[in-house]
């Protein structure tokens, strides 16, 4: 798994318990899964379609560090599914797993598009 994105748990992130809010981090998550699919797709227009089961496994509080870590499980025709997982850089815990996340590219008239990717395309690779 890569890990791409980390985030410094702050006040405003905090439920009344104290620690890391879940709303918080999914938003966090599903902007990660959008901007990964938005460079591999290359395509500015991807939404998200489903997320399988969300498992909170630990959390975060104040002045931790998380870390978002992101896999392409597959690539469909008009979709691209990633795994996620992010993880506490402070406790070394997994606070978050999701196995299935399909991201969907669109065309300008907002409806799906095939996107003709088949594998992980790093950005270095398409200056060559």
């Amino acid at each position: 798994m890569r890990f791409h994105t980390r985030k410094w748990v702050k006040p405003q992130d905090l439920n009344p318990n104290g620690t890391l809010f879940g709303g918080q981090l999914l938003a966090w998550i599903d902007e990660e899964l959008a901007l990964y699919s938005i460079i591999q797709l290359e395509n500015t227009k991807v939404v998200t379609k489903t997320m399988s089961e969300i498992n909170f496994r630990s959390s975060a509080k104040q002045g931790d560090i998380v870390e978002i870590g992101i896999d392409v499980v597959k690539f469909g025709i008009t979709s691209v599914t990633l795994k996620c997982e992010v993880r506490n850089m402070m406790t070394r815990e997994t606070i978050i797993t999701i196995d299935a996340t399909t991201m969907v590219n669109l065309g300008s008239d907002g409806k799906p598009q095939p996107h003709g990717k088949t594998q992980i395309e790093f950005v270095k690779d398409r200056l060559q």
